[in-house]
Parts: C-alpha cells; structure tokens; sequence
C-alpha cells in the first residue's frame, strides 16, 4: 500500500478552505446550468464521483480536473488570472529589494587621440 501524502491527509488550513470555496463555487456554476455531475463528467470525461469530490474540494482532486470544469462551465480565463504575477504585490516587493541599489554610472567614450 502506498501511503498518502501528508499534503493530501491535512493540508494547510488556508489550502484547505480555499479548495472548499473553489468546489462551491464549481457546484454553483453547475446547478446554474441546469447540469447535473453525472453530465458534466461525461463531458469532461470522468466520473460523476470525480466531479463530486472537486464540489467537496477535495485535496486529492488534480488540477486537471478544476481546470476541465472551468473549461465545461465557460470559466476558463479566470484560471489565466491565478498567480498573475502582476497581482503578486509581496513578489513585486521581494524583488525590489534584490534589485541593485546604484547602478553603474555610464561613462561616455573620449574619442580624443
């Protein structure tokens, strides 16, 4: 028997609810549609069970299987805009104070010979 990752056994709390709020709203995108887990499964080509345990934000849910369902409800470019580096205002940050702090002052060429 293989054992589980400890990342899928307890996530971090803050990976844990954002998973959860990710599956409620997956499931409210599809009871908008009228769609029940069993037809959108068969369009993205899992079972209904798979689509159930990506509502229930399961941790062991890949990221195939969220970003198929963005795909089945017309969501697909919200998933363009997680981890957006231009959004990430304390990675901006960090890279700022690694930048150098003077920069070479440029000298002009003397062409006098």
């Amino acid at each position: 028997m293989v054992a589980k990752s400890p990342l899928l056994l307890a996530p971090p709390y803050p990976v844990e609810q954002s998973l959860k709020v990710l599956g409620a709203n997956l499931r409210t995108a599809r009871l908008r549609r009228n769609l029940t887990a069993a037809e959108v499964g068969e369009k993205i080509g899992v079972d209904r069970g798979v689509v159930s345990n990506a509502e229930k934000g399961k941790p062991s849910t890949t990221i195939a299987v969220y970003a198929a369902l963005l795909w089945a409800y017309g969501l697909t470019e919200q998933l363009s805009q997680v981890a957006d580096p231009e959004s990430d205002q304390e990675g901006k940050a960090l890279e700022r104070t690694r930048a150098p702090r003077r920069s070479r002052q440029e000298t002009s060429l003397d062409d006098n010979f």
